[in-house]
């Protein structure tokens, strides 16, 4: 499939410069927008995460796509990767149009994770708000025991030690890590903030043990109106990284609030359920050749287009 991918710098901060990469079909015509976020515990990952089968995907269903980086804790806390974030979300509705001929009143934000998290942030901290978002195995409340207590899951894997930890962060600030996946050192600061349940005080800076109204603006579970964007939920049931509750207690937010909303729950899967192999059907094909993933996805085409068709 021929698509270009531009790679721009969206905003620099001191030494730090930020980037963003854009892809799209060929053409001048104005399209609508998919803003994606990365996953990877907004300590590790980067722009390049993003699945080149699913990117096919949604630039063949009409969409150019601005893939970004943030800056990354324990370095930068969670108010500076949410200033990235509404940063290049004007920086899309601003120079966006005459640079990569986007509409700027047709903009979805997607994410992964961790960048679900942040896509559920966008529906109240992002002016105008998007038109529609997506939530991967994402997350609206950052203070709860699933965070702020060590991990069962991830504790049964080798304990890493505060000083192990420490060697793969440092003190300059960085926008997206150079690394993927389990290479990345700074998975293993990520690991043992998970079993040691110091997630929440290393990113947001605050202890939600004896701050708990600190989190009040950093928890989307917390600021849903009836002015929040339609929100689609996909989350596997077996997730033992982000419990599947975490979308289950989202969506009966929405619904407490009329918020236009659905919740596709992925039986038998696990985190990453879009990228992974089915667990309890060994040797079948992953990603979107997966039956199930790829019904999945068909939802989430016909929720962007109905949310932004116009």
């Amino acid at each position: 499939m021929a698509y270009t991918r531009q790679t721009y710098i969206y905003k620099t901060v001191q030494d730090c410069q930020i980037q963003a990469d854009v892809y799209r079909l060929p053409g001048g015509q104005q399209r609508p927008a998919i803003l994606w976020i990365h996953g990877g515990g907004l300590i590790f990952g980067n722009r390049q995460y993003l699945n080149p089968e699913q990117a096919e995907l949604y630039l063949k269903a009409g969409y150019a796509i601005v893939s970004i980086d943030h800056r990354l804790a324990p370095e930068a806390k969670l108010p500076a990767i949410l200033e990235d974030l509404q940063d290049a979300y004007t920086w899309m509705r601003g120079p966006g149009p005459e640079l990569f001929q986007i509409d700027p009143g047709r903009i979805a934000v997607i994410g992964h994770s961790a960048g679900g998290y942040l896509t559920l942030m966008s529906g109240f901290y992002l002016h105008p708000r998007p038109k529609a978002l997506v939530s991967f195995y994402g997350y609206g409340d950052i203070a709860g025991e699933w965070y702020s207590l060590p991990s069962p899951h991830y504790s049964q894997e080798p304990a890493v030690s505060r000083e192990v930890a420490y060697r793969g962060v440092g003190a300059r600030v960085i926008a997206g890590s150079s690394f993927s996946g389990a290479a990345d050192p700074r998975r293993l600061f990520y690991l043992f903030c998970r079993q040691q349940g110091v997630w929440p005080k290393q990113v947001a800076g605050h202890d939600p043990h004896t701050e708990p109204r600190a989190f009040d603006p950093y928890c989307p579970i917390r600021q849903v109106t009836q002015d929040y964007p339609p929100t689609l939920l996909l989350h596997g049931d077996q997730d033992t990284d982000v419990p599947y509750e975490q979308s289950q207690q989202m969506a009966a937010a929405l619904e407490r609030n009329g918020v236009t909303h659905r919740l596709i729950t992925m039986e038998g899967f696990g985190h990453g359920f879009d990228t992974a192999p089915d667990p309890s059907l060994p040797g079948k094909p992953s990603g979107l050749k997966h039956p199930k993933v790829a019904e999945a996805f068909a939802v989430v085409l016909a929720f962007l287009k109905e949310h932004l068709s116009g």
